[in-house]
């Protein structure tokens, strides 16, 4: 006998952080680099799009640069590296179609270095890198890379950051980094997207639902909605 089983598949996101103004620089810098950094950038969750409040853009900026300078790349399984390799050749030649585009267009590359000579170079090894404020409708901006490389643009207005936030056909998750904790709900309402992390990587936990919006996938997992998708429902009418 065959039975229909629900599908829920996997999930792509171009997911967005946004950091405001009030931030700790030297604090958050650090912490949005390892959430689009982490795993070599290979992770649905991972922050591909980062906007920085223009009142600390360069600054903030700057310490990105500066984290990521210090990120070693190389076998993942020795003790004092950072960054891994890409999984396979077909992403592999994926993430480097983004570096063709952002040398071929100019775009401005603070982090520029290459491997240094002592990585095992047998694997698909990319050095972190950030690309400052690139145009909107750039390949980097508006596809997902799923590797070591991310836009930084700078923003002024709430509404602003927010509708740039969501123009994509992706709706994943996103960050906000923010001492302001209202603001940051404020924020966090208007996103069209299944999770919002505030002050914080994003990390789905098991007890709250795990779902996409838009192209990000079907369907969700985790928490008590997530557990219902496995079940088959049964209704009984009984009539007197």
């Amino acid at each position: 006998m065959v039975y229909t089983r629900p599908l829920n598949p996997g999930r792509g996101g171009n997911d967005a952080a946004i950091v405001c103004p009030d931030v700790d620089i030297n604090v958050t810098a650090p912490a949005v680099v390892l959430a689009a950094f982490k795993n070599s950038g290979q992770i649905c969750v991972a922050s591909k799009r980062i906007y920085v409040h223009q009142s600390i853009y360069k600054a903030f900026l700057a310490e990105m640069v500066a984290f990521t300078k210090g990120l070693k790349v190389g076998n993942p399984l020795v003790a004092d590296v950072d960054i891994g390799p890409i999984q396979n050749s077909m992403q592999y030649a994926k993430v480097q179609s983004f570096f063709a585009d952002c040398k071929e267009n100019g775009y401005q590359i603070p982090t520029d270095r290459t491997l240094d000579e002592s990585t095992d170079r047998k694997g698909y090894f990319i050095i972190p890198t950030i690309i400052d404020n690139p145009p909107n409708r750039s390949k980097l901006v508006t596809e997902e890379q799923f590797g070591p490389i991310i836009p930084v643009q700078p923003w002024s207005e709430e509404s602003e950051v927010i509708a740039r936030t969501n123009d994509t056909n992706m709706g994943l998750g996103a960050c906000i980094w923010s001492r302001d904790i209202e603001m940051a709900e404020r924020i966090a309402v208007q996103l069209e997207v299944g999770s919002v992390y505030i002050n914080s990587p994003l990390r789905p936990d098991w007890r709250v639902y795990f779902s996409g919006h838009k192209e990000s996938g079907v369907g969700g997992e985790r928490g008590l909605q997530g557990l219902l998708s496995y079940c088959k429902a049964q209704a009984v009418h009984i009539y007197k």
